[in-house]
C-alpha cells in the first residue's frame, strides 16, 4: 500500500537519487535485521522524479506504525533540505532581497552565512542518521545543538503535511511553506551582510594605515613593544631604554578614535614614532592584537617569545634590564 509519494519535480537525477539516500540513512537501523521495518522506499522513478513509501500489508498498522515513519521520513527531507538546499536559498535570499549581483560579493556572503549557522565546518556539516555529526571534531557544542534545533524545526512541519497527505512536492514546499525557516534564512543573511560591510571598512581602513606607515620617513631604527598582557603595552628604544612619550599624529588619532575598536594607542605610537623595524616580545603571540600589528606593519614587525630582555621583564619583573644578547629568539611572521 502506498502511503505517500515524495516528488523533486525541478530536480536532477542525481538530487533524486541524494534524496533517496538521505531516506536510506535515516530508516537504516529499522531495516536492519530483525529490527521490523513495516515500510520501504521505492527507487527513484527519474520520469515522475518521484519516490514511493509504500506499507507492508497486513502487518503495518496505521496507528502504531505510521508515526515513526512519518517522522524518519519528515527528518529524512529536513536533512536534505538543510545540506542540498540551503545553500542555493541563501544565495537566492542574497541576490534577490538583497539585491547584491557580483559573484564574488555573493560567494563572500555565503561564506559568512554558513559561519553564522554551523561555526567554522561550513555546509561540509552533515546531518545524517539521528544526530548530527559534526565535520570537525573541534565543532562547537553549542552549533551542534542550534543545528538540531532548526533540523528538529524544520522536520515538524514536514512531518504534520505527510501524516495528512499523499502527494509531497518538496521543491514546491520549500518554496511555499516553510515560513518560519525562511525567516531565519533571512535574518542570518541580514547578519552576513552587517558583518560584511562592517569588514569591508575595517579592511579599507586597515589598509589606509597601511598608506600612512610606507609613506612616513623612518625616525627610530628598531622599537621594542613589551607587552604585559591584554592591552598594556610598553615601548623601549633601540638600548630597551624606556621610550619617550610622544604624541599621536592627530589624523592618525582620530581616525584610530572612531573607526577601530582595538589597542588604538600603540598603533597610533608607533605609525607616529615610525620606527624601521618594531620587536614584540609577548607570550601571547596568538593575540587578534598581534595580527593586527603584524597586518598594519608588515615586513617591519618581528615577534620575539623568547630572549634575554623580555624573560627579565616577564619572568623577573623586579631585576633591571640587561644588555640585549647576542642570540635572539624572533619570529619573521611576515617574510
Amino acid at each position: 500500500m502506498e502511503l505517500f509519494t515524495v516528488s523533486l519535480h525541478s530536480a536532477s537525477q542525481e538530487a533524486i537519487d541524494r534524496l533517496h539516500r538521505y531516506l536510506s540513512e535515516e530508516f537504516a537501523d529499522l531495516h536492519s535485521a530483525g529490527a521490523g521495518c513495516k515500510a520501504a522506499f521505492t527507487r527513484p522513478d527519474y520520469d515522475s522524479m518521484a519516490i514511493q513509501c509504500r506499507a507492508e500489508l497486513p502487518v503495518f498498522q496505521l496507528e502504531q506504525d505510521g508515526p515513526v515513519v512519518y517522522r524518519r521520513s519528515a527528518l529524512a527531507f529536513a536533512r536534505y533540505i538543510l545540506n542540498e538546499l540551503e545553500p542555493m536559498l541563501l544565495k537566492a535570499i542574497i541576490r534577490k532581497q538583497f539585491h547584491y549581483e557580483d559573484a564574488a560579493e555573493i560567494e563572500a556572503l555565503s561564506r559568512y552565512c554558513h559561519n553564522i549557522l554551523y561555526g567554522t565546518t561550513g555546509y561540509g556539516t552533515t546531518v545524517y542518521g539521528t544526530s548530527v555529526v559534526a565535520a570537525q571534531e573541534e565543532e562547537n557544542a553549542a552549533d551542534r545543538a542550534d543545528l538540531e534545533r532548526r533540523l528538529g524545526k524544520v522536520a515538524d512541519e514536514l512531518e504534520q503535511f505527510v501524516a495528512g497527505n499523499t502527494r509531497l512536492h518538496l521543491d514546491g514546499f520549500v518554496s511555499f511553506r516553510l515560513a518560519s525557516y525562511w525567516q531565519e534564512l533571512k535574518d542570518v543573511v541580514a547578519y552576513a551582510v552587517d558583518e560584511y560591510v562592517m569588514d569591508k571598512q575595517y579592511q579599507e581602513f586597515i589598509s589606509l594605515l597601511k598608506y600612512f606607515v610606507r609613506m612616513q620617513e623612518v625616525k627610530l631604527p628598531i622599537v621594542h613593544v613589551l607587552h604585559k598582557g591584554g592591552s598594556d603595552f610598553v615601548l623601549y628604544d633601540q638600548q630597551f631604554q624606556l621610550l619617550d612619550t610622544v604624541p599621536a599624529d592627530r589624523i592618525v588619532a582620530e581616525m584610530l578614535e572612531s573607526e577601530m575598536n582595538m589597542e588604538d594607542m600603540i598603533v597610533s605610537t608607533l605609525i607616529t614614532v615610525s620606527p624601521q623595524q618594531i620587536v614584540i616580545h609577548t607570550r601571547q603571540p596568538e593575540l587578534p592584537v598581534m595580527r593586527t600589528l603584524e597586518t598594519i606593519f608588515e615586513q617591519r614587525v618581528r615577534l620575539c617569545c623568547s630572549c634575554g630582555q623580555c624573560s627579565l621583564h616577564f619572568d623577573e619583573a623586579d631585576h633591571a634590564p640587561a644588555e640585549q644578547p647576542a642570540e635572539i629568539r624572533i619570529r619573521n611572521v611576515i617574510p
